[in-house]
């Protein structure tokens, strides 16, 4: 079969044509005539068999035939989970649709809005996008579906391990017009078959070939590892293996992405990370790096493991195993692409033995284990690999196989039973015991030699409170130096100042006495009283005390201020040099 039997339009016959593409693969075949009737579709196939042509071919078809309406919306909207899927997608679309001159856009995550919102504004003819960055343009009014034809969700297994199936509902649920629905996803069991429900019209369903089929020109192989430190040390003899050009390495944590990128470009490799905490702008640049060969080692995430179609790619290796095994499967699809010839490495660290095992039994082939001459491992076999996968570790730690099997233990037959011991009754009583063995308890008086609360003395009987000795010593009498008793003279106006604040204003040399007898002081009937005083006018010049100070003398004035006047900077000219001053232009 040919693309020219599947009634294509001409225009996207001869871009298939100019890219070298001739015969359609088994998923293209059977997708393209039932998409091009107008059904709903589910489809299902294996990874790196063309999905992405299946629905973009008969989309661009589509597009052939001028809409009735004319306006800015899309015609085609493609929802994928990740960014690189989406790039991948909107660069398919240009290069078949080249002679069709469709206008295609993608909005994702990670790019500037108001780039996005400009892109928007323009007529479209095909938008990929994320679920998440879609939405929220179409919450603020910025998408028209008023035109819209056909929806496609890929990859709609990741986008429901990835949280986007509540974000793909309340799209479906935003357009109102009729449209062809289409579903790609690697598999087609659980859930996605109940979404399928809810969001297809009598769909029909195309399964061309199971993901669990092992991929007959992929070689797969793994070598166990002891811990982090033997890991690295055979990643990097296997990289300088002849052979290994382009090589993907998976790793677990956007971290172990960037710290294993840094420890391979000190090693001297042209390596690059990618990962989903990168900028869209940086990840690009990444891609385009490996595609031309700038980069030949790519340290990633599972974020990745789905949406690189980069030719050329020699090599897969995980790093880690990945948490579900149906990423497995998309991880080493990166390689073997269109029948070419593939290797996938596994590292298999001691606490693997679950992953193992799903892996293995989702793809139903047994993956060989291979020992590189040189760095043998402790671990030899599956038998000695841990029961469950208990933390997110590179490796290190010590798996089952070394702890000690459960039968060296003791029987529990052998412990003393609850029955062998003592009954309570046997224990000696509180009252056989002999008063050596108590404690000091029994020496105390008891309660009937104390004297009762009539024999105590009464409170008449004691001494009055004014007979007792003061509790401290008056003020002022003690014989220890006082401290501002003699003070010393001040060395500065400033002291001077504060010493006649501290003696209460007065310049005397000693300290005014507050212990003074009884006897000096008068009490208060003694002074006269407020009519006896003379007034203030009544007083003669004579009467009034005058200031016994010496006037002050230019030494005893005022502190002066220390600011000393502003100097003004000046700085060297080549002039200054000069002994002539400059010479002034005479006027005109």
């Amino acid at each position: 079969m040919s693309f020219e039997s599947l009634n294509l339009d001409p225009q996207i016959l001869r871009a298939l044509s100019s890219v070298g593409y001739t015969t359609p693969t088994p998923i293209q075949a059977k997708s393209i005539p039932v998409i091009m009737e107008g059904h709903d579709l589910m489809a299902s196939a294996q990874t790196g068999t063309g999905k992405t042509a299946a629905f973009i071919l008969p989309a661009l078809n589509l597009l052939a035939t001028p809409h009735p309406v004319k306006d800015r919306g899309p015609r085609i909207l493609v929802l994928t989970p990740t960014r690189e899927l989406a790039a991948q997608i909107n660069e398919a679309a240009r290069k078949y649709g080249t002679f069709i001159k469709a206008k295609t856009t993608s909005i994702v995550g990670g790019m500037p809005y108001p780039l996005q919102n400009k892109l928007l504004s323009q007529p479209l003819d095909i938008l990929i996008a994320t679920p998440g960055r879609l939405l929220d343009h179409m919450e603020r009014g910025r998408i028209n579906l008023s035109r819209l034809q056909m929806l496609v969700l890929d990859e709609a297994d990741r986008m429901l391990d990835m949280g986007f199936i509540p974000d793909v509902k309340k799209i479906c649920a935003a357009i109102n017009t009729k449209h062809q629905t289409l579903l790609f996803s690697a598999t087609l069991d659980g859930q996605i078959s109940k979404i399928a429900k809810d969001l297809l019209t009598n769909p029909k369903t195309i399964e061309i070939s199971h993901s669990k089929e092992k991929h007959e020109n992929i070689t797969q192989n793994m070598y166990f590892v002891d811990n982090l430190n033997h890991k690295n040390k055979l990643l990097e003899h296997l990289l300088i293996q002849p052979g290994v050009k382009q090589t993907i390495i998976f790793t677990s944590t956007k971290r172990h992405a960037d710290l294993l990128a840094d420890e391979l470009y000190n090693a001297g490799h042209k390596t690059g990370a990618l990962h989903g905490d990168m900028t869209q702008g940086a990840r690009n640049r990444t891609l385009t790096k490996f595609r031309h060969g700038d980069i030949s080692v790519l340290v990633a995430t599972d974020v990745a493991a789905r949406g690189i179609d980069v030719d050329g790619i020699t090599h897969v290796i995980n790093y880690d195993l990945p948490k579900f095994a149906e990423d497995y499967v998309h991880r080493i699809g990166r390689t073997g692409r269109a029948k070419k010839e593939g290797v996938a490495i596994s590292f298999v660290a001691p606490m693997d033995g679950k992953a193992l095992r799903d892996i293995e039994r989702y793809t139903g082939h047994k993956i060989d284990a291979k020992v590189m001459a040189g760095f043998e491992p402790k671990v030899q076999s599956r038998d000695q690999l841990g029961e469950e996968r208990k933390s997110k570790s590179r490796g290190g730690k010590r798996s089952f196989g070394d702890k000690k099997p459960f039968g060296d233990k003791k029987p529990y037959g052998d412990k003393k039973s609850f029955g062998d011991r003592k009954p309570f009754g046997e224990k000696k009583s509180f009252g056989d015991r002999s008063s050596s063995e108590r404690k000091s308890f029994g020496d105390k008086k008891p309660f009937s030699d104390r004297p009762s609360f009539g024999d105590k003395k009464s409170f008449g009987d004691k001494k009055p409170f004014a007979d007792k000795k003061p509790f401290r010593k008056d003020f002022g009498v003690s014989d220890a130096p006082k401290r501002d008793s003699e003070p010393r003279t001040p060395r500065s106006p400033f002291e001077k100042k504060a010493t006649e604040k501290r003696l209460f204003g007065k310049t005397s040399d000693t300290k005014p006495s507050f212990n003074r007898a009884d006897s000096d002081k008068k009490s208060f009937g003694d002074k006269k009283t407020f009519g006896e005083k003379k007034s203030f006018g009544d007083r003669k010049p004579s009467d009034r005390k005058t200031s016994d100070r010496k006037p002050a003398t230019k030494r005893e004035s005022a502190p002066k201020t220390f600011a000393k006047k502003p100097t003004t900077i000046r700085t060297f000219r080549a002039s200054d040099s000069k002994s002539e001053p400059p010479k002034r232009k005479a006027r005109v």
